[in-house]
């Protein structure tokens, strides 16, 4: 029997593991057509408009380190530190998932920006 835990889980998974690979398309997969993503660079209502610098930030992703999943019916939070080959080093992230039919409706990305505004200055990047 599938509970919405167990169905949260599997999709949420499906889509933090794709999305870290740089398989947009499996990630986009996961996503809702009425979607909105919210972080501290990047806003958008598009289910792929988030995904359009992955390959960029999968470059820089040495690995992943899950701290935490915690799934409640239709609602995920995930929390890990993200290891980057950047001078920023080990990122702590959260993202909050919000889930209706079985698709992801919204994420919000949660982290400490502050080490990035040098970094995306030099690249040229504006930020929100």
């Amino acid at each position: 029997m599938t509970t919405p835990e167990s169905a949260t889980r599997q999709t949420v998974q499906a889509y933090h593991q794709a999305r870290f690979r740089g398989d947009i398309a499996t990630a986009a997969q996961q996503l809702a057509d009425r979607f909105a993503f919210r972080s501290p660079f990047i806003e958008s209502d598009s289910p792929t408009g988030h995904l359009a610098g992955i390959e960029q930030l999968v470059q820089i992703i040495d690995r992943i380190e899950m701290i935490s999943d915690l799934y409640s019916g239709t609602d995920a939070v995930l929390i890990y530190n993200l290891h980057t080959s950047t001078p920023v080093g080990v990122q702590r992230t959260a993202e909050h998932f919000r889930l209706h039919e079985g698709r992801i409706t919204t994420i919000n990305l949660i982290f400490d920006a502050s080490p990035w505004q040098t970094i995306m200055a030099g690249a040229g990047l504006q930020t929100l």
